[in-house]
């Protein structure tokens, strides 16, 4: 089964890179600069940032529905991506290489399934939960920290 990847859409978080610290603050938010990669992965590119980048460590509701289940998390966002990681049938590196919490959602936003993987079997459980008629979506989450990774969706 096909599946489409997209991170997050870069043009809401770049106000934040011209914030000073206190107005950061101010937006739960604060300012890093990656100092190894892996360990800074930016969620509007799906890579981790390079080494000596600024980083935004953000909060960001990543499910925003009427149900139980509307969520949010910590997430960074690199000053080095301009565009939305945006691909079919492509498992970005910064989810290849961790520990994955997948969760199926229905159309109403409603959790019916989760599961774990290595990102290295992402492929897997993707097929697994997109073949079930009554999912809608996926949420992958970084499983040691428990933040929201990316979107998955039938392509």
């Amino acid at each position: 089964m096909d599946f489409r990847i997209r991170g997050l859409d870069p043009a809401p978080f770049k106000p934040f890179f011209a914030m000073s610290d206190a107005e950061l603050a101010r937006h739960r938010a604060v300012r890093r600069v990656a100092a190894e990669k892996p360990g800074f992965p930016c969620r509007v590119a799906l890579e981790d940032a390079e080494p000596g980048v600024e980083v935004i460590l953000l909060h960001y509701e990543h499910h925003r529905v009427e149900t139980p289940y509307r969520a949010s998390h910590a997430i960074y966002v690199s000053a080095a991506a301009h565009e939305a990681f945006d691909a079919v049938n492509v498992v970005p590196q910064a989810l290849r290489d961790r520990h994955l919490s997948v969760r199926a959602f229905d159309a109403a936003g409603t959790m019916l399934d989760a599961d774990l993987a290595e990102g290295t079997d992402l492929e897997a459980i993707v097929a697994r939960f997109l073949g079930l008629p009554q999912v809608e979506y996926l949420h992958a989450h970084f499983a040691r920290r428990g933040c929201f990774a990316a979107r998955i969706e039938r392509a």
